[in-house]
């Protein structure tokens, strides 16, 4: 990881984690998301991604633990995210957070942070965003 405190274009941090089942078990009891297509092995491998697959929520949390190890304390704002492909189980992901600027110059508290996971196995994007923060 590469975390900062400066408000600098390009300061990131950068993760790689893998989930197993009982990572996906555990948010969907803490959650209350228990789709079939992150917690049933069974029903998940008769669909077309074959596997259970991450919550997209649980995308978000890790890549809102490495926006607070670069800007600690920050408030978050708002955050968008897309999920162009699945994130399987037990598959390596890597996360990534890089601030590319501050969206209002007459308040350079606000920044924004671009948002990544992509799967290290292929290099496929499995969840892309932004967030804006208050530092």
């Amino acid at each position: 990881m590469t975390p900062g405190s400066s408000r600098e274009t390009g300061t990131s941090a950068r993760l790689d984690k893998t989930f197993s089942q009982a990572d996906f078990d555990a948010f969907a009891r803490l959650s209350g998301d228990d789709n079939p297509i992150h917690c049933d092995p069974g029903f998940a491998a008769t669909t077309r991604f074959e596997r259970t697959v991450a919550h997209g929520a649980l995308l978000c949390a890790v890549l809102r633990r490495l926006v607070e190890e670069v800007y600690p304390g920050a408030r978050q704002l708002s955050q968008d995210s897309q999920y162009p492909a699945p994130s399987p189980v037990n598959e390596a992901l890597r996360f990534e957070v890089e601030t590319v600027g501050t969206p209002d110059p007459e308040n350079a508290r606000r920044v924004t942070l671009a948002l990544r996971v992509t799967r290290l196995c292929d290099g496929v994007v499995t969840c892309t965003g932004a967030t804006e923060i208050e530092i």
